[in-house]
């Protein structure tokens, strides 16, 4: 599929921002798993590494590559991760696989965040992709009230729980004007644990594969 080309352009070319001696974080997605499989041979480069979810540090040890916590480490040197929207800003909705809280987690500890995506998640604006929101279980319908004041459609994904053991809304309709704005009053309201916005801590780097090779936007 031509996706999946265009994704495994993306992952090649974030190997380039691997340096010695780094520690590197590990994000979640079609594309991270591309990245993951391109791994083993920069392994001895790093010296430790960090995962954002139990999804990606099963591949991580599955390829012989052992992943510690964040705790152990500190801050992390490179982070890199995909996206299910992103604007030629930097600024992101992630959490679509739902590893949203420790994607944001890991890129808010990170120096340099590299974000990797083929060339239909490139958009003018956020919002045609569903806003994913983890929220505590007990405040998921009043949470979900809320997101209809604020003009979305709240939909309960089910049958799916977080690492965390928390529960997501994909919230539908909404239009972003202001990402950074947005991801600050959603964050206020009780009973949120993150939302899929990421805009105060958006990517440095935005490797676009395409059909010709790698866009680069800094």
């Amino acid at each position: 599929m031509k996706s999946d080309e265009q994704k495994r352009r993306a992952a090649v070319a974030a190997l380039g921002y691997i340096k010695d001696g780094i520690t590197l974080g590990v994000g979640t997605g079609s594309t991270v798993d591309l990245f993951i499989d391109e791994l083993p041979a920069h392994a001895h480069r790093l010296t430790s590494v960090v995962s954002s979810s139990n999804r990606s540090t099963e591949k991580l040890e599955r390829l012989g590559i052992e992943v510690v916590s964040l705790s152990e480490v500190g801050d992390i040197d490179l982070y890199v991760d995909g996206a299910d929207e992103a604007t030629k800003h930097l600024h992101l909705i992630k959490g679509g696989g739902g590893a949203l809280t420790r994607e944001k987690v890991l890129a808010g500890a990170s120096r340099r965040f590299v974000c990797i995506v083929d060339s239909s998640k490139l958009v003018g604006h956020l919002g045609a992709f569903p806003l994913p929101v983890e929220v505590v279980p007990m405040a998921r319908s009043f949470v979900a009230r809320q997101m209809i004041r604020a003009g979305g459609q709240p939909i309960w994904r089910q049958d799916f729980v977080t690492d965390n053991g928390n529960e997501i809304l994909d919230v539908h309709n909404l239009r972003i004007a202001n990402p950074v704005e947005m991801e600050t009053r959603f964050n206020q309201i009780p009973g949120v644990v993150t939302v899929g916005i990421f805009a105060h801590r958006s990517a440095d780097v935005l490797l676009v594969g395409d059909d010709t090779g790698v866009r680069v936007l800094e």
